[in-house]
C-alpha cells in the first residue's frame, strides 16, 4: 500500500504548476470576449416594443407635390412571366371545348342528369384535349353547385382548377410515364382511402396511361373496379389498345379526334384577333397544316410566329420559311415543267430546293400535297368553292390552270409515284437521289407497266397534245371523195375491171400492199368487212363493196394526219394494249404479231412493222390481219394508221415492190374469176340473185375466215416448229 501511496505523491506534485494556473484571477478583458455578443445600440423601438407616434405633419398646399395613392399597382408575377398560348387560352368548361362536341355534350348531359361513373378512359391524338377535359370534368364535379356541367367559377374548387389556378390538393394528376410501375399503383392504393381535404371528391387524373405496366394495372384492378365513394378515375392515353381489357371494360370510354382545318383555322384567327397582332390570311393555313389538327401544337406554332412578328404583322412568306415548307412558285413551277414534259425544267427546280437547303423529303410532301389537290379538282371543278380545298382565289385559278395542262390520269399517276418514293425516302442517305428518281419516272411513263394506266395515260395524252381536237379537220376531205364516188358508181358497172384496175396502184403507196388483199383474197371477206365496218354495208349487196372500198381506204389516208403527233415510243407504250384487242378478235392474229412483229417506225400516218419471219411476214399480207390490226389500233388509241410490213432491221423502202409482186398475181387470179361473171351488165339483174343466198353463208366467215388463214395446217406447223424450235423437217420415205 505504501509504493502506490508514493506513487500518487509524485503525480500529484507533478501536476501542481496546473493547479497554480486555473487558480490565478482571470485578466481583466477590453473588449468583447471571443464568444460574446457584440454589442450594438438600437434604433428605435424594438421588435416587441410600439412604435412611438410620430407628429402628424401638415399636408402641402400643393396637390401634385405628392404621388396619387391610387397608382398602378406593381407588375404582377403573370404579367412578368407570361404564359404560353395553350396554358392563356386553355378552356375552363366544356362550351369552350372545340371539335369534340362528340365527347363534351354527352358529358354535359351526365353530369346534368347526376349519372357520373367512378372511371373515365379519354383517348385520342396529342394536343386535343384530353387532359384539359379531364380538370374540366374535376372541376364540374367538386364544384359547390355541382356536379354541374357549367361551374361557377366562384368557389374554391373552382378558383383553384381555373385556368391558371394552383391546382386543387384533392384533383391528383399522375404521370403514368414515370409512375406506373407495381409500387406506385400500391401507394396510390393506399392514399386512395384517405378522404377528400375539402372537396366532394378525390379525382385521380391518369396521363399516359398506356404506359402502367401490366402489373401496375392488376394492382390498379380491385380499386378501379369497386372504388370508395369519394374516389374517381380519369385515364388519358393515345394508345387505348394498349390499357389491359379489365380496366378498359371498367371504364367510359370517349374517343377524342383531330380537329378539323376550318374549325381550327377559325380558332387561330379569333386568338389573333385577340392577341392584336396581323396575321396573312395565308398564313394561317400554312400553320393550320404544321400543327396536323392538334389545337396545342398548332397554338405553340402560332405563339412562335407572333413572337418574331415585325410591325407589319405574320406574313406567308416569314411563316412558309420559318415552318420549312415549299414556296407555291416553286410547286407551280415544277408541276409546269411536268404537264410540258420539260426535264430540264424538272431538274432546274430540284436543284433549287437543294440550294436553299430544304429537306427533299418535305418538298416531296408538299409536291405529293399539291398532286391531291390537283387530283381533286381534276374530279370535282367547284372543289374550291365548295370548301373542298383550303386555298386562296387566286391560287384556285392557277390550279385550274395546271389541271387543264394536265389530265386525271396523269395527275393520279404522277401523285401514286411520288407517294410510293416518300415510303421509300424514309432512313435512305441520299435523298435528293431519290428526289431526282421520282421526277423522273413522272417524266418517263413507260416506268409504269400497268396497261390500264397506260391505256389511260395515252388516252389523256392524246387529248392533251391535240390528236382529237385535230381530228375534226381532216374529216370534211372525206366527206368530198366519199361523194365524188357516189356519183361514177352507176357508170361505172360497164368499165369495172377498168375501175379496179386504178385503185390496185393507187392502194399500195398510201396504204401500203394490205388493203388490196384483203379484199379480193377471199370473197367472203368482202361480205365481211360490212360487218366490220356497216357504214360500208347499204351502198350494194356485193358489187358495191368494191368500189365502196376505195373511199375507205382515202378516209385512212386522211385520219393518221391527226396521228402524226404520235412518236414511236408512245406507240411502243399502247402495243400491249394493241395486241391485247387483236386478240380479243383474233388470236391468230395474235400469235403472229406478237411472236414475229416489232413496231419499228411511226411518221407521217404510216405504222412500220418489222417482221422476224418471211412466211410470217408472208402470212400477215395474205390473211387480212393489217386490217384487223388497224381497226385495234382505232380501238384503243382513237387514230388509224396505214401499216406497211417489212423485215425486221430493214429501212422503210421509198416504193414498196418486194412486197406487191406476191400480193398481185392472187388478187388478179381471184379478180378475174369473180368479175368476170359481173363484167356483162345486161345479165347482171339476173345474176343479182344468185349472189344473194351467199350473204347467209357471209355471216358466219369469221369463223371460216381463221380456217382459211390456216387452209394449210400442216404447213403452218412445220413452219413454226422450224422458225421457233429449230426443228427439221424430214420427208416422207414414200
Amino acid at each position: 500500500m505504501g509504493g502506490v501511496e508514493d506513487e500518487y505523491d509524485g503525480i500529484e506534485d507533478e501536476y501542481a504548476p496546473l493547479d497554480d494556473y486555473f487558480d490565478a484571477p482571470a485578466p481583466e478583458q477590453e473588449g468583447p470576449g471571443l464568444f460574446d455578443e457584440p454589442a450594438f445600440e438600437q434604433d428605435g423601438p424594438g421588435l416587441f416594443d410600439e412604435p412611438e407616434e410620430e407628429p402628424e405633419v401638415a399636408a402641402p398646399s400643393t396637390p401634385s407635390a405628392v404621388p396619387s395613392v391610387t397608382a398602378e399597382p406593381a407588375p404582377t408575377t403573370e404579367a412578368a412571366l407570361p404564359l404560353a398560348l395553350y396554358r392563356r387560352y386553355r378552356p375552363d368548361s366544356f362550351a369552350e371545348v372545340i371539335g369534340q362536341e362528340h365527347v363534351t355534350v354527352p358529358l354535359m348531359r351526365a353530369l346534368d342528369n347526376n349519372r357520373v361513373n367512378h372511371a373515365y378512359l379519354f383517348s385520342g391524338p396529342r394536343g386535343c384535349g384530353k387532359t384539359t377535359s379531364a380538370r374540366i370534368l374535376a372541376r364540374c364535379l367538386n364544384c359547390e353547385q355541382g356536379p354541374t356541367s357549367t361551374p361557377c367559377g366562384e368557389c374554391r374548387s373552382c378558383t383553384d382548377l381555373a385556368r391558371g389556378g394552383p391546382g386543387s390538393i384533392d384533383v391528383i394528376e399522375i404521370d403514368a410515364a414515370s409512375h406506373g410501375g407495381v409500387d406506385d399503383a400500391r401507394d396510390l392504393r393506399e392514399r386512395a382511402f384517405f378522404a377528400p381535404v375539402h372537396s366532394r371528391y378525390k379525382i385521380y387524373i391518369i396521363d399516359e396511361a398506356h404506359m402502367v405496366t401490366q402489373q401496375g394495372f392488376n394492382a390498379l384492378l380491385k380499386l378501379v373496379e369497386e372504388p370508395p365513394p369519394h374516389v374517381k378515375f380519369v385515364f388519358a392515353t393515345t394508345e387505348p389498345e394498349k390499357v389491359i381489357g379489365t380496366i378498359r371494360s371498367r371504364t367510359h370510354h370517349y374517343p377524342f379526334r383531330l380537329v378539323p382545318p376550318r374549325l381550327l383555322g377559325e380558332y387561330l384567327a379569333e386568338i389573333c384577333a385577340s392577341e392584336g397582332v396581323a396575321v396573312d390570311h395565308a398564313a394561317l393555313p400554312l400553320v393550320v397544316r404544321a400543327g396536323g389538327g392538334s389545337v396545342r401544337d398548332s397554338l405553340s406554332i402560332l405563339d412562335q410566329l407572333l413572337g418574331g412578328a415585325g410591325e407589319a404583322g405574320v406574313s406567308h412568306d416569314q411563316a412558309a420559311a420559318l415552318l420549312g415548307f415549299t414556296p407555291d412558285a416553286l410547286l407551280d413551277e415544277i408541276v409546269d415543267a411536268f404537264a410540258a414534259g420539260d426535264g430540264a425544267g424538272v431538274f432546274r427546280s430540284i436543284d433549287k430546293v437543294i440550294e436553299v437547303g430544304q429537306d427533299p423529303r418535305r418538298f416531296a410532301e408538299d409536291l405529293l400535297r399539291r398532286l391531291r389537290d390537283l387530283v381533286i379538282l381534276a374530279a370535282v371543278p367547284q372543289a374550291a368553292e365548295t370548301g373542298m380545298l383550303d386555298v386562296p382565289a387566286d391560287q384556285a385559278e392557277r390550279l385550274a390552270t395546271q389541271v387543264a395542262g394536265m389530265g386525271a390520269g396523269e395527275l393520279t399517276r404522277a401523285a401514286e409515284v411520288i407517294a410510293t418514293g416518300l415510303t421509300q425516302m424514309r432512313g435512305t442517305t441520299a435523298p435528293r437521289l431519290h428526289l431526282e428518281l421520282m421526277c423522273a419516272r413522272v417524266l418517263l411513263p413507260g416506268a409504269d407497266t400497268d396497261e390500264r394506266g397506260l391505256h389511260a395515260r395515252m388516252d389523256r395524252l392524246e387529248r392533251r397534245v391535240g390528236m382529237m381536237g385535230e381530228a375534226p379537220a381532216p374529216v370534211a376531205p372525206p366527206a368530198a371523195p366519199a361523194q365524188a364516188p357516189a356519183a361514177p358508181i352507176p357508170p361505172a358497172a360497164p368499165p369495172a375491171p377498168s375501175q379496179p384496175a386504178p385503185s390496185a396502184p393507187e392502194a399500195p403507196p398510201p396504204p401500203a400492199p394490205t388493203p388490196p388483199p384483203a379484199q379480193p383474197a377471199p370473197q367472203p371477206t368482202s361480205g365481211s368487212r360490212p360487218q366490220r365496218r356497216p357504214a360500208g354495208a347499204p351502198p350494194g349487196s356485193r358489187d358495191v363493196p368494191a368500189p365502196a372500198a376505195p373511199p375507205q381506204s382515202e378516209q385512212r389516208t386522211a385520219r393518221p394526219a391527226g396521228g402524226g403527233a404520235m412518236t414511236t415510243p408512245e406507240l411502243r407504250q399502247v402495243w400491249p394494249s394493241i395486241l391485247e384487242e387483236v386478240k380479243r378478235r383474233r388470236r391468230f392474229a395474235h400469235i403472229m404479231l406478237s411472236r414475229h412483229a416489232q413496231v419499228l417506225d411511226v411518221s407521217d400516218g404510216q405504222l412500220l412493222l418489222g417482221f422476224s419471219d418471211a412466211g410470217a411476214r408472208e402470212n400477215f399480207s395474205s390473211s387480212g390481219v393489217g386490217d384487223l390490226l388497224v381497226e385495234a389500233i382505232v380501238q384503243v388509241i382513237g387514230v388509224e394508221f396505214r401499216v406497211q410490213a417489212i423485215m425486221g432491221g430493214e429501212t422503210p423502202p421509198p416504193i414498196t415492190p418486194t412486197p406487191s409482186p406476191p400480193q398481185q398475181p392472187r388478187p388478179q387470179e381471184v379478180r378475174v374469176p369473180a368479175e368476170q361473171p359481173s363484167a356483162p351488165e345486161p345479165p347482171a339483174s339476173s345474176r343479182r340473185p344468185a349472189p344473194s343466198p351467199p350473204p347467209p353463208p357471209e355471216v358466219e366467215p369469221e369463223v371460216a375466215e381463221d380456217d382459211q388463214d390456216l387452209e394449210d395446217p400442216d404447213t403452218l406447223a412445220a413452219r413454226l416448229l422450224t422458225t421457233e424450235l429449230g426443228a427439221e423437217i424430214i420427208p416422207d420415205a414414200d
